[in-house]
């Protein structure tokens, strides 16, 4: 296969050729031949291969073949990445930059076809009506979707490809950043929302690949301080394109991902950096609702600058100030009992998900509204804040006057409204107002038992009867407050209840006085310390004379215990160390249940990766020959293609045949379409003889000359025919307009005799109508007012439900709770149970393997015996031999050797006979173990 294989400048002149005559795939195929050959690869610079990879990028691009490009740039990768990191960049880039070319070009392409159009007084037409009636889209959209997201989609695809490609690699650290980046640009300018969820994701999971890599020379490790500033700053551009493009979600897990990056680092990022961060956090918190880490966000970014910052101006630090302080007095007052939060069953409670907010801010706690406005004191905000910003503290924080608070902060709104400067601070007047009306509702409760709901809306004069009704149960609902309201009266009653409080603490803001129900409980507390008091003045010794004889039961108590508890700190040690024993044998009878457990699954593992390794081995021998066999095609092919080519006709069927076709087709049919195409020639030519021959030029031109009069007769006709026909149109048409006159004005006369009539008619429907609407409006007015009582008492049936199914769930708790301490009690039972019967078992097989040893040993014993035997006998054969070799030396030797029998006597004499009927090969089994070894 690697004969027919082409060299690699070869490749792209062949490639270059195939591209003149427009084929382009073709010049693709036979650029990744080159990729794909081994033999050429390794052999050649990059000064050969990277004028290759550019044609074989441009094609892939071209063509969208996507998948084809990644393959190419993965064996490129390959070959340079630890040769020529510079190469590799420079194909990347060029890669990206065409198909970013492309898709720019396609997308002026999609502009520029809405643009053109035919008739500009009709610039909708019926067929583009129907179609946005039916899918809702507009030209610009199907001319995006038919024009301009095919190539939107290849270069997303290709962004991918070249991040998966680089994600690991040191070299190109710096490479696939920038492509990160690109990736990022890329969905903010053409608004692709998912593929940015995606390309998130995607980098996160990269970033937990890094951290889990070995640590080699080539891997990227996130331990270096370039890689970590690298990451950080690719987090960084996500974060302000994830602003841009408004996915909150999506900019909340790039700080998380920023925050994680600045704690690996060993310093501390530069200020720059920091407030960079601060400033996106704010906004982040903002939109998410969370005023108070948004205040405390802008007061890290002012403290940060305000210390780092060298060369801040003061009109800088004013604005600062001011966004500071206006944040900070927009933050909803706390609940007073913000415990409750632990009876609401949510995925994670309020003070797990503050905890996470803060650790974004640096913060070992959770900030509160009171921490805030000390710290924005202790660090002078205020005074740093515009006049009119302090005087708005000054009513909201120290000053009391419920009658002119409102007043004052709407004249303060209307002068940060009309300030041109201050426009960055009209996003908290919303939140300011809430606050204004909560402190005006707290004053209010501690000057006026009961006040009438149109004066408390005279002094709220920014808030409408409903939404002050609202906060009024807000506060109600959050047991900050004790409020009834009393529609059919028009008032409001605080502080009813003098049986309970509102909260332990003191309340927060300026205050008066102390609610009744708080006066009721403080003289509860002041009575009790008193009359403490008074008895310590009335008897001082008594409480000593207390702790003494408590002393003294205490110490006759010890001598009493002490020698019981002695010996059982001494027993607990041998208890201890026995279940230490214990659990030591079980521990090694799990390790070795775990030992064969593990063997047996590696065995079944590697039966399992020999059947895979052969499947593949199989798999691969067929590809194998598969591809040699279309070579043998392919090279049969071109062969033939050659032929066919070098003839003018079979040019003309190769222009006519698709790539797809070629390749479909075999040499057999590729020659059975050139005879095809010669027989069609021969016809057509046959064909073009025989009409030239029938149709000759008199016969047409004495069938013109036949006609000429005949058209002159046909004229005259006709026109005689159009006057007529007009002059009888003309007179109908007239003598209808004739009568439409005469009909219009008798109309008109009639007519003008029933105006009086329909005047005096119309009036007296619209008198009636009138009256009737009243009706109905004062219906519906006291239908509304039944409707809003039925709903007051459904919310209260529906918050005693509520009551009644939390205590119903409280007690199902407690009845589970019990039972799984029942079960936890028997399972300990079961498991004491069990470790006892397993330490007998141990007993048990500690005994037999202790009887099987005494066996063994009497077999021994038995064994030794029996070899002592058959020595003895061995022995005595010997001797016996002995003496008849001795017996036999005495007589006539020479006669035996003469006949040669004595040799032959010789060599049989070292075998044993058998004496006095014993076995005959009893000496022969003589060295074999007994049947008990």
């Amino acid at each position: 296969m690697a004969r027919y294989t082409q060299r690699p400048e070869n490749a792209l002149k062949k490639a270059t050729e195939f591209i003149e005559v427009g084929k382009q795939a073709r010049a693709l195929d036979t650029l990744y031949e080159v990729f794909r050959n081994k033999k050429w690869v390794f052999s050649w610079s990059e000064s050969v291969l990277e004028p290759i990879m550019f044609k074989y990028l441009e094609l892939c691009v071209e063509l969208k073949k996507s998948h084809i490009a990644k393959e190419g740039l993965f064996q490129y990768r390959n070959l340079f990445q630890s040769v020529n990191v510079g190469s590799l960049e420079n194909v990347i880039r060029f890669y990206l930059r065409t198909a970013e070319e492309r898709t720019e070009q396609a997308r002026e392409q999609s502009q520029q076809a809405v643009v053109d159009i035919d008739d500009l007084d009709n610039l909708e037409t019926p067929e583009s009506i129907l179609l946005s009636a039916v899918s809702g889209e507009d030209a610009q959209d199907r001319s995006d979707r038919t024009i301009l997201t095919p190539w939107v989609k290849f270069l997303w695809e290709s962004y991918c490809q070249c991040l998966e490609l680089l994600r690991t690699n040191s070299h190109v650290e710096t490479l696939y950043h920038d492509i990160a980046r690109m990736a990022f640009a890329f969905c903010l300018k053409y608004n692709r929302k998912t593929e940015f969820r995606k390309l998130c994701d995607k980098l996160r999971k990269h970033l937990e690949d890094i951290q889990k890599l070995t640590p080699q020379v080539a891997n990227v490790s996130i331990s270096k301080p370039e890689t970590q500033q690298l990451n950080q700053d690719t987090r960084l551009v996500q974060l302000d394109s994830a602003i841009q493009m408004e996915l909150w979600q999506e900019a909340y897990k790039a700080i998380e991902d920023i925050h994680g990056l600045m704690n690996l680092a060993k310093k501390s990022p530069v200020p720059k950096t920091m407030a960079n961060y601060y400033q996106k956090l704010a906004l982040v918190f903002w939109k998410a609702g969370h005023n108070l880490f948004h205040a405390a966000a802008l007061f890290k970014l002012f403290q940060l600058s305000k210390e780092m910052k060298k060369n801040i101006t003061q009109e800088e630090l004013q604005k600062m100030a001011c966004r500071v302080l206006i944040a900070t007095l927009s933050i909803p007052l706390p609940s007073a009992h913000p415990e409750f939060d632990r009876f609401i069953e949510t995925d994670k409670s309020p003070l797990e998900k503050a905890q996470r907010l803060a650790v974004l801010l640096g913060l070992f706690q959770p900030p509160t509204r009171q921490s805030l406005l000390r710290d924005i004191l202790r660090m002078n905000v205020v005074s740093l804040a515009t006049p009119q910003l302090q005087e708005l503290h000054q009513w909201l924080e120290e000053e009391f006057n419920p009658l002119q608070l409102c007043s004052k902060v709407h004249s303060i709104i209307d002068r940060i409204r009309a300030d041109e400067s201050a426009t960055g601070l009209v996003q908290y007047i919303p939140a300011l107002q809430d606050v204004t009306h909560i402190r005006l509702i707290r004053q209010v409760s501690q000057v006026y038992q009961t006040i009438e709901i149109p004066r408390l809306v005279e002094l709220a004069c920014f808030a409408t009867p409903f939404h002050l009704e609202r906060l009024l149960v807000d506060c109600v609902r959050h047991n900050d407050m004790q409020i009834r309201i009393d529609h059919r009266k028009e008032c409001v009653h605080f502080g009813i209840d003098l049986s309970q409080a509102q909260r332990e603490d003191k309340a927060e803001g300026p205050t008066l006085q102390s609610m009744p129900s708080e006066q009721i409980r403080n003289q509860l507390i002041n009575m009790g310390s008193v009359l403490y008091k008074a008895v310590k003045i009335i008897d001082p010794q008594k409480k000593k004379a207390e702790k003494s004889r408590t002393m003294q039961l205490l110490v006759s108590h010890y001598h009493g215990i002490k020698d019981r508890e002695h010996r059982e700190v001494l027993n607990r040690r041998i208890i201890i160390e026995e279940r230490k024993e214990m659990l030591e044998r079980l521990n090694t009878v799990r390790e070795e249940e775990e030992a064969r457990r593990l063997e047996e699954l590696a065995r079944q593992q590697a039966m399992a990766e020999q059947k895979r390794l052969t499947q593949e081995r199989q798999e691969r021998e067929r590809k194998r020959q598969e591809n040699e066999l279309q070579q043998i095609k392919d090279r049969t092919l071109k062969e033939k293609m050659q032929q066919i080519s070098q003839t003018t006709h079979g040019q003309r069927i190769l222009q006519k045949l698709q790539d797809d076709d070629l390749k479909k087709m075999d040499a057999d049919e590729i020659a059975l379409r050139e005879v095809e195409e010669l027989q069609k020639e021969r016809r057509e030519l046959q064909q073009k003889l025989k009409s030239q021959e029938k149709k000759v030029d008199y016969f047409e031109r004495a069938k013109r000359l036949e006609e000429i009069p005949l058209l002159a007769k046909s004229f005259d006709e006709k026109k005689e025919q159009d006057m007529l026909f007009w002059e009888a149109q003309e007179k109908q048409r007239i003598s209808a307009l004739k009568e439409e006159r005469e009909l219009a004005v008798k109309t008109k006369q009639r007519l003008l005799l029933m105006m009086d009539e329909k005047n005096a008619f119309v009036s007296r429907l619209k008198e009636e109508r009138k009256a009737e609407f009243k009706a109905k409006e004062e219906a519906f007015k006291k239908k509304m007012a039944e409707k809003r009582l039925q709903l007051l008492e459904e919310r209260k049936q529906q918050r005693k439900e509520h009551r009644r199914r939390d205590y119903i769930r409280a007690k199902e708790a407690e009845e589970m709770r019990r039972r799984e301490e029942e079960e936890a009690r028997l399972e300990e039972i079961e498991r004491k149970r069990m470790e006892e019967e397993q330490a007998a078992e141990l007993i048990r097989k500690e005994k037999e393997e202790e009887e099987q040893r005494v066996r063994m040993e009497a077999l021994d014993r038995a064994a030794e015996k029996q070899r002592e035997r058959d020595r003895e006998i061995e022995e005595r054969t010997r001797n016996e031999q002995a003496s008849l070799r001795e017996r036999d030396s005495g007589s006539k030797p020479w006669r035996r050797e003469d006949r040669g029998e004595v040799p032959a006597r010789r060599a049989d004499d070292w075998r044993s006979r058998p004496a006095n009927g014993s076995p005959p090969r009893a000496k022969e089994d003589a060295w074999r173990p007994t049947g008990g070894m």
